[in-house]
């Protein structure tokens, strides 16, 4: 307990930014990508905070990894902002660290927010869900910069620009895009999975499938209850769900899908919950970012 509240008490304290370093996030064209943005302010954080190199990372654990969690936060919803031609909002001490990202986000002087627990729940789950994966894509490229004896702000900047390919951490981004591609052009459940299963067909569906699980991505039943859960609060029918839930029964149930293994994953439905809490497609993989942030940090 002892431990717990001392961490708690750094997250808190590290939280802020650098006067300066927010003067420079301002600087950036308001549609600039979030994951410009975030990989290039991780990086500032060793001009802003050099003191991280005069120290032993060992002997200074706590600190290393308190401040870089906490900042990136901070930095991942002033990229909102930023987007969004918003004041900036500095955290609060009594709230929790998804509670205050998520203020940060989205309270203004005239919308009276308070975080709502079921979101502030779903995403402290999904930041779970999110963290270290094995050695993917953006974990062999953080070890790999960390491996020249490079700093650990930028190392986890190298993290975040192997995590921007659609490949990697744009996943659950292109589930939405598909799913609002079949509601747009009206297209059936049916005739999307035949085009899947169609070998001529250029068109693959996105949130299937997973290089290391060949069933069921456990994750993904966690995501698919919070994403319930999430909609339930919102009290309204939401198209891209319906659609998500007849996508998936079909395919679980079709021997093609079935045989090859191709089973929905934790991208399936973690974008449909975020599209819920009304955060924005491209803030997606800045979200998958700070989940995974802790594994990079630990690597």
């Amino acid at each position: 307990l002892e431990e717990r509240n001392k961490y708690m008490q750094l997250l808190n304290k590290h939280s802020l930014l650098h006067v300066n370093m927010k003067q420079f996030l301002r600087n950036y064209p308001s549609d600039a990508h979030p994951m410009s943005i975030l990989t290039a302010m991780v990086a500032s954080l060793s001009a802003f905070y050099p003191e991280l190199e005069e120290r032993d990372p060992e002997e200074n654990i706590d600190l290393t990894v308190t401040r870089l969690l906490s900042k990136m936060r901070t930095i991942a919803a002033y990229t909102y902002r930023q987007m969004n031609g918003l004041e900036f909002i500095d955290p609060k001490y009594e709230y929790s660290y998804c509670e205050n990202f998520l203020n940060m986000m989205f309270h203004t002087s005239v919308n009276g927010y308070t975080p709502n627990p079921v979101h502030v729940n779903a995403l402290n789950k999904l930041l779970i869900l999110h963290a270290d994966h094995e050695q993917n894509c953006s974990t062999s490229a953080v070890r790999l910069v960390g491996s020249s004896e490079a700093n650990l702000y930028a190392s986890v900047a190298a993290g975040c620009c192997a995590l921007w390919g659609p490949k990697h951490g744009g996943a659950n981004q292109a589930v939405i895009e598909m799913l609002n591609k079949i509601i747009k052009e009206g297209l059936s459940v049916k005739e999307i999975v035949e085009k899947a299963k169609d070998k001529s067909n250029t068109f693959r569906l996105s949130g299937f499938g997973h290089r290391v699980y060949k069933t069921f991505d456990p994750r993904a039943r966690i995501a698919k209850q919070m994403c319930q859960e999430v909609l339930n609060v919102e009290g309204m029918h939401d198209s891209l769900m319906e659609v998500a839930l007849e996508l998936e029964d079909i395919a679980i149930h079709d021997d093609y899908f079935i045989e090859r293994n191709l089973y929905p994953n934790i991208d399936f439905y973690t974008g449909i919950i975020f599209h819920l809490m009304r955060i924005p497609q491209q803030m997606f993989t800045v979200l998958f970012a700070m989940g995974r942030l802790p594994g990079w940090i630990a690597h």
